[in-house]
């Protein structure tokens, strides 16, 4: 009876959810028309019917979906007008703007909408975009449908001039020619059918029902005889009929009609035509419409800088909640990349001074209250906390981000003068807590300053980011001596040469349609390297991929392309984890230094598929599994806090945690070395001891 009941209830809905941005249309009133009830959330109303069955009786149904590159423009929009003095819109953005081609052409195009990942930073040299309607092809080309419907290649070997652009038909010229006889649209799918089959304009929408399953309803097989019969009853080669099909079946996988490509394709070319020509706007309103798009802060930060882009810390004195354009101080700063591969580069008139919303754990009410009461200035932490009315905890957590240097306070001593706060004291006694305050803060001074490997792990730690320092910049001499050369080299070897390098992770994808290949993207303190990983090298160092923070490569140059425009590959041969190394930089005079135990998010990329596995993707889901760490790493206490107790008092390591997980769990929460990854090292941890500084 119960394996009955079972078998019953088999697919149905688990629970029912709202739509986010559907909305229904009725001539008359809308409870005439369906049923209504209370929605979770207070004043809301939902209709009890899915979007199925709103189709069945003919009603108008409305999806309002939201963009977070349209609320990004509107920052943009906002602080050219508030610092330039110029206003724009979507709509009078400069058109065709060669440079802004010039810049997408290069690849460069981080933060750019939609076209920011690394398929389309590689697709963009050789696409090489001139005008708006190659923006809408190079927004519809780097999908599975038509990676799947093998589109890519010949559309790209016909725009370079490689291969004749030839049509089966007259009629089909009239259908493919913007595309180069090549259909790369659902709309496109739908002629063919309707021009080349014999297809009912009926039974043609039909077939775009069916791509727009995303292979879910698993419908699109049902038209492939009608669409080959009625091909060569019109005299079509029977293996073109095959391919067309082939390439339509792509379209069920993922494909773009060609209006949604070219709403999509304004705001790329609006949000490149911001990055081109003001690039501190860009980044600072792109920095506080976060979380959105494929990257972390750490690395649009990067970017800015390597634009010329100067950004300043958090302060207590300067910083609001958001990121704001600053006055740059004209002072260099340790976290700015070597150098820029970017022509043409110059220093900004404005600098991004960073806000109080890049310090982890910061509420937005305290950050106000503080900017608020701010006046002109805090002289010092006794004057901050009574005129905010900030807690000690969001005092120490601005500790932690180093916001204090406007006092002339480093990390140590804000935490010492932090804790030499008074219980406040009547106002009878103000004068006298405030004198025993000024003695008692003064000790602050014997404390040791922080060595720069110190700085970064605690900025990493607070901000998720470091202006002083890359990581890698603290290890690189250690890593020339044995042979391994910085990203910038890439550029100066030849096609084919073989290379030893490491870096930062910064992001690892496996896309469904790149048949098991993995992609990973490294980062030092000169720029970036892209890796491609074969699945059965995967399998070979399947730990190193999956659980390094650092990754060491030995492989193999590719490069596509000339000059400027050449797009660089490492094809890997051999991968190693060298997240010790990273332990090592934070090593002063011997000493292990003990550092910050709570969880660090590190300027991993949003999108990295080992961190958000795709749902609906097994082999994806098995990445995020129970892989142990490479080197397991100690738990750390912050070096910044100083000790109440003793100097030089013995510290212990935390001891780890089981981390055992199935498959299905992992999806939804990956194994904690690499749901909030640690630059610093994994937080499975073994016990051992170390020394406090």
């Amino acid at each position: 009876m119960a394996l009955d009941l079972i078998e019953q209830i088999r697919g149905f809905p688990r629970h029912l959810s709202q739509h986010v941005g559907g909305f229904v249309l009725t001539r008359g009133p809308l409870s005439d028309y369906v049923p209504i009830e209370n929605a979770a959330m207070q004043d809301r109303t939902i209709i009890e019917w899915d979007k199925d069955d709103l189709e069945a009786l003919g009603l108008m149904k409305v999806d309002v979906l939201a963009l977070g590159m349209l609320s990004c423009m509107r920052r943009c929009f906002e602080l050219l007008e508030q610092h330039y003095g110029e206003r724009y819109s979507l709509a009078s953005i400069p058109a065709e703007d060669p440079a802004v081609y010039e810049m997408l052409s290069r690849g460069d195009s981080l933060g750019v909408f939609q076209v920011e990942s690394r398929a389309q930073m590689n697709m963009l040299p050789r696409l090489r975009p001139r005008t708006f309607y190659d923006l809408v092809v190079e927004v519809a080309i780097v999908r599975p449908g038509p990676i799947q419907g093998d589109m890519v290649h010949p559309y790209l070997r016909r725009r370079n001039g490689e291969e004749p652009v030839e049509y089966p038909s007259v009629e089909l010229e009239s259908v493919l020619g913007k595309t180069l006889g090549v259909p790369l649209f659902q709309e496109q799918a739908m002629k063919i059918a309707i021009v080349a089959a014999g297809f009912t304009p009926s039974e043609a929408d039909q077939l775009r029902r069916a791509m727009a399953t995303f292979k879910k309803g698993g419908m699109l097989h049902r038209f492939g005889d009608k669409l080959r019969e009625g091909m060569a009853a019109r005299g079509y080669d029977p293996d073109f009929a095959d391919r067309c099909f082939k390439q339509i079946e792509g379209f069920g996988s993922y494909g773009f009609p060609e209006s949604h490509a070219a709403s999509f394709a304004l705001l790329v070319y609006t949000s490149s035509w911001m990055k081109k020509h003001y690039p501190e706007v860009f980044a600072c309103a792109l920095l506080n419409a976060q979380p959105m798009g494929f990257y972390a802060p750490a690395q649009i930060i990067r970017d800015a800088q390597e634009h010329g882009v100067e950004v300043l810390p958090p302060d207590v004195n300067a910083s609001d909640w958001d990121n704001t354009l600053a006055f740059p101080s004209g002072r260099p700063t340790g976290g700015l990349p070597s150098s820029s591969r970017w022509p043409d580069i110059r220093p900004r008139p404005y600098a991004i001074r960073l806000g109080l919303r890049q310090v982890k754990g910061l509420s937005e009410e305290d950050a106000r209250c503080i900017a608020v009461a701010r006046d002109n200035g805090y002289p010092d932490m006794l004057s901050l906390w009574r005129r905010s009315g900030a807690s000690v905890a969001a005092l120490e957590t601005l500790a932690r981000g180093d916001a204090f240097a406007s006092m002339g306070l480093a990390r140590r001593e804000a935490f010492w003068a932090i804790r030499a706060l008074p219980d406040e004291p009547l106002p009878l006694f103000a004068a006298a807590a405030a004198e025993e305050w000024g003695d008692v803060a003064q000790g602050a001074e014997a404390l040791p300053a922080m060595t720069v490997g110190e700085e970064v792990a605690d900025d990493y730690r607070a901000l998720r980011l470091s202006l002083k320092a890359h990581p890698m910049a603290l290890v690189r001499d250690q890593l020339t001596v044995t042979g391994r050369v910085p990203a910038q080299a890439l550029w100066d070897l030849p096609d084919g040469a073989l290379v030893r390098l490491a870096g930062i992770v910064l992001v690892r994808q496996r896309p469904g349609s790149a048949q098991g290949v993995i992609f990973i993207t490294l980062e030092d303190e000169t720029g970036v390297a892209n890796l491609v990983i074969w699945s059965d090298r995967f399998e070979q160092y399947r730990r190193a991929v999956l659980s390094a923070s650092l990754l060491e490569v030995w492989g193999r140059v590719q490069k596509v392309g000339k000059g400027e425009h050449q797009v660089i590959h490492i094809m890997a041969q051999q991968l190693f984890d060298r997240s010790e190394l990273l332990a090592q930089m934070q090593v002063a005079d011997g000493e292990m230094v003990v550092l910050d135990s709570s969880p660090v998010e590190p300027p991993l990329a949003r999108a990295d598929e080992v961190v958000r596995p795709l749902r609906d993707d097994p082999r994806l889901a098995s990445l995020a599994g129970r892989e142990e760490p490479a080197y397991p790493m100690p738990s750390l206490q912050s070096a910044s806090e100083p000790r109440l107790r003793t100097i030089g008092q013995a510290g212990h390591w935390g001891t780890g945690q089981g981390v055992g997980r199935s498959v299905e769990r992992a999806v939804q929460t990956p194994h904690t070395g690499l749901d909030a990854p640690n630059p610093f090292g994994p937080r499975d941890h073994h016990q051992g001891s170390g020394r406090v500084r």
